[in-house]
């Protein structure tokens, strides 16, 4: 533990024991990046075109005013506009979730391994978390095993959907019958990889007051670097979400990126088309490789490299590709982003020089 210096003022309890999470996230330019599940060819050009030519000093001097913005995403979603907040990512819609709802002590439930704002949050709040493991080898959705660990006492459940790292799906009926079990608890869907699956609870706003859904731009749409994402929930929840959080924590730029990126379907049509047509290949030279794979809903793949898994990173990363390992969460497990047909075929071939 780090030492504080002599009159310093010691962090809350729930701070100091957390241990900190801190992303390999330097150095990535200028090389193959399938290692966060981002867009691998950037944002639409519309997206681009659109703050080169609309971005004025006098944009810039005034606090940001998201009314067209969320009436533009509200119409995309296919929702009220009462019903979402802008978050700074799906960082900050966590973020808020937990302070709005979670105090000191409460029971908060996730799957496990997943990701890790969802611990992080909870941490900082002085949550007690407890996990529902993924079984493997094919890490799919522990149904059972969730609905049989939700008491009375549980205050919130966490769940990303497709899971990240594993890939792993819950239908809507599953979450239908989650949210029934969890009717004492607020229930967060992260829908951080929808446009790869189709999957959404966001019809089930209205028939689940514990429900909440958070979207991401940072993968599909190509902005991770905008920070840009949306909370939803029922009306009467997102006021009090309003409350919970600042009321400019989206930058004007990243908003108004959002709102152009949403008018561009066609260029997230194919992206989607190629990624799914890139995972189908990934997914074949890996078993051309003797490789095993936990099947996946999302634009990656974790596959199973056991004592090979480090060599497979570092001999990736000399050839300028970069991949994640997860061996601290899953044996053996390093995950790769699907990106275009002709970076798997570039991966696959660097794959089978190592191996």
């Amino acid at each position: 533990m780090l030492r504080l210096p002599k009159g310093a003022i010691r962090p809350r309890k729930a701070v100091l024991q957390m241990a900190p999470y801190a992303p390999p996230t330097s150095g990535r330019l200028g090389k193959l990046r399938l290692d966060f599940n981002e867009n691998t060819v950037g944002c639409s050009p519309r997206v681009m075109e659109f703050l080169c030519s609309k971005l004025t000093p006098e944009l810039l001097s005034v606090y940001p005013d998201y009314r067209e913005v969320k009436d533009t995403l509200a119409a995309h979603f296919h929702v009220d506009p009462s019903q979402f907040v802008l978050t700074n990512g799906t960082d900050e819609a966590i973020q808020v979730f937990i302070n709005t709802y979670v105090d000191d002590g409460n029971d908060v439930l996730q799957l496990a391994p997943s990701y890790a704002m969802y611990r992080f949050y909870a941490e900082v709040a002085g949550a007690s978390i407890r996990e529902v493991r993924y079984i493997p080898p094919d890490l799919q959705f522990p149904i059972d095993e969730l609905l049989d660990a939700i008491c009375p006492e549980t205050r919130a459940v966490l769940i990303s959907n497709p899971n990240n790292p594993t890939g792993a799906l819950a239908t809507v009926t599953q979450i239908e019958r989650i949210l029934k079990r969890a009717r004492r608890a607020v229930v967060l869907i992260d829908e951080a990889y929808f446009e790869f699956c189709g999957i959404t609870a966001l019809p089930l706003l209205e028939q689940f007051p514990n429900l909440f859904v958070s979207r991401t731009f940072s993968k599909v749409y190509g902005m991770a670097a905008m920070r840009v994402g949306c909370l939803f929930s029922h009306a009467a929840n997102i006021t009090y979400i309003h409350k919970a959080q600042s009321p400019y924590s989206v930058n004007m730029l990243a908003a108004l990126a959002a709102r152009e990126a949403v008018r561009d379907q066609a260029f997230i049509q194919n992206y989607v088309a190629e990624v799914l047509a890139a995972r189908e290949l990934l997914c074949v030279g890996l078993e051309k490789l003797g490789i095993r794979y936990a099947p996946s809903s999302a634009n990656f793949v974790l596959g199973y490299f056991g004592k090979r898994a480090a060599a497979v990173r570092d001999g990736l990363r000399e050839h300028a590709i970069l991949v994640r390992d997860r061996t601290h969460e899953i044996r053996g497990a390093v995950r790769i982003t699907a990106g275009t047909r002709e970076q798997i075929r570039r991966l696959l071939h660097e794959l089978q020089e190592i191996l």
